[in-house]
């Protein structure tokens, strides 16, 4: 391992994960304008005038929107997956060491640990404060209208968030870069943007989404069904929680067939109740979770957080073992 030429694939991707994840903690999200996600966003902005239509969808124009969603996600997806090739060809022509830093610095726009858990700690900051700061700092991460919540509702809210793009942030994100490098992350990360602007039923914005953001709905939930299983079981294992065998039944409460996964998984380790009103509740039997509850989920996920490090450092003692038999 001292020559880097020596350094396998295998390595220089467990070593970018591990670059990925410093930059993140050290240095949080690129500017805007540098931002491979926040250029999706602006894609998936410009093509959502041209697919979605004005309230309501006419019968007979369904299945031609639908087809227009599909393609318009194609497009992005074809386009994202061409850079990602290309930025991987480019940089894999360079030394071992300078690939590793190169290929961990694309990753890191992909994946977002430390914008998560900053903007989880500052509802809670807000809460303490009042609960209209509360509700209004809650806003920033939710598309759901907050002003009917309450203290508790405000919490719940937060941790739900928490635990759901853990793994739509930073688990299937680096999942994906496992198991097809860049292309891959960057392919997911696509996926879940699209599936987060256009992925509604019904009214949004004053466009009808039913069927122009059906594809990407769709598409998100099949990239991310493996993934949101592993940030569960990750969540379960590292919360220590002793209630596996109620994990699938409260994560089928939820009407996404992926979400629900973490999302039960933090309220059986935390032992509390999560709920969107009128929607579900997870684990009712809990308790109604208090500002204790936020750190200790901060925390958990965190723990999730370090356990994909240490995995990508036992990779590459694994790689390097193999390259000195």
């Amino acid at each position: 391992m001292t020559d880097p030429q020596a350094l396998s694939p295998v390595a220089i991707g467990a070593l970018a994960v591990l670059v990925a994840l410093g930059v993140d903690r050290l240095w949080g999200e690129p500017a805007a304008r540098w931002h491979p996600v926040v250029w999706m966003g602006r894609y998936l902005g410009w093509a959502c005038e041209r697919i979605a239509t004005k309230l309501p969808t006419p019968q007979a124009d369904r299945w031609r929107v639908f087809a227009h969603g599909a393609l318009a996600w194609l497009l992005g997806a074809v386009l994202v997956v061409l850079a990602g090739c290309a930025l991987a060809r480019v940089i894999g022509g360079v030394s071992g060491w300078l690939q590793v830093l190169a290929l961990g610095l694309l990753l890191k726009p992909l994946l977002a640990w430390r914008m998560l858990r900053d903007e989880v700690r500052a509802v809670e900051a807000a809460l303490a404060d009042s609960l209209p700061a509360g509700r209004e700092r809650l806003a920033w991460l939710v598309s759901r209208d907050v002003s009917t919540l309450d203290a508790a509702q405000v919490r719940e809210s937060a941790i739900e968030t928490l635990a759901e793009n853990l793994n739509d942030s930073v688990v299937a994100p680096l999942f994906w870069f496992a198991v097809a490098g860049l292309p891959g992350a960057a392919l997911y990360r696509f996926a879940n943007t699209a599936d987060a602007m256009w992925g509604y039923r019904g009214e949004r914005q004053g466009r009808d989404w039913t069927w122009a953001g059906k594809w990407a709905a769709r598409a998100d939930d099949v990239l991310s069904w493996l993934p949101a299983r592993l940030t569960a079981a990750l969540l379960g294992a590292l919360g220590a929680t002793s209630t596996w065998r109620h994990l699938p039944s409260q994560a089928g409460l939820t009407p996404s067939p992926n979400s629900g996964w973490p999302m039960a998984a933090m309220a059986l380790a935390l032992n509390v109740s999560l709920a969107k009103p009128g929607v579900y509740t997870l684990h009712p039997a809990g308790r109604s979770p208090q500002a204790a509850d936020t750190g200790r989920a901060l925390q958990l996920a965190g723990r999730v957080v370090g356990a994909l490090a240490l995995l990508a450092g036992v990779v590459i003692l694994f790689a390097a073992g193999r390259a000195f038999a």
